[in-house]
């Protein structure tokens, strides 16, 4: 059990660097629709190249921060009733969630997204908009961050087996370990 703590902690590590990414990516995207907005109105210029690289941009925020936002345990879930729950009780839940709705549905998409990305990375695929960018760099984050979610999942699952069989101290509220 212990090598696989260290594993999901290596997975955490991993999925806390995207996380850095996915954070500037927002800021980027912020500063460049700003900045598209002002050339737009200011100069009566605009590029199709500026639009696409905002959607670029807000692909990786929210395909490379999903896995962080499953890490801490702000994922959307129903608290009215996993609220109310003893914690071992949630635990259970946060497992059966993982097995048999996470993993699947998160493999699957990483399975069908991975073919569209490598067509479109070998053809060079580009924008059918004038002044457009080549379309493989956001292709690319739909198998990477359904990558990124399969592990964590793992993470969290070999967590959650820990904890149960008390081999692991963690918040289960705010799935952060304890210090």
């Amino acid at each position: 059990m212990k090598q696989l703590l260290v594993a999901a902690g290596l997975v955490d590590r991993v999925t806390d660097f995207f996380a850095v990414i996915a954070k500037w990516a927002v800021l980027l995207c912020a500063v460049i629709s700003a900045g598209n907005a002002f050339t737009r109105y200011a100069f009566s210029y605009s590029s199709n190249g500026w639009l696409e690289i905002q959607w670029y941009l807000f692909a990786a925020c929210v395909m490379l921060g999903a896995a962080q936002v499953l890490r801490v345990n702000e994922h959307v879930r129903v608290d009215v009733i996993y609220g109310t729950l003893k914690v071992r009780s949630r635990a259970y839940i946060d497992l059966f969630g993982l097995i048999f709705f996470l993993m699947p549905a998160m493999t699957l998409f990483c399975y069908l997204s991975w073919p569209l990305f490598v067509q479109m990375l070998l053809s060079g695929e580009g924008s059918p908009n004038a002044g457009g960018l080549i379309r493989w760099p956001a292709m690319m984050m739909l198998p990477l961050g359904f990558a990124l979610m399969v592990l964590q999942g793992l993470a969290e699952m070999i967590k959650r087996v820990a904890w149960l069989n008390n081999a692991y101290q963690m918040d289960m509220h705010y799935e952060r370990p304890l210090q």
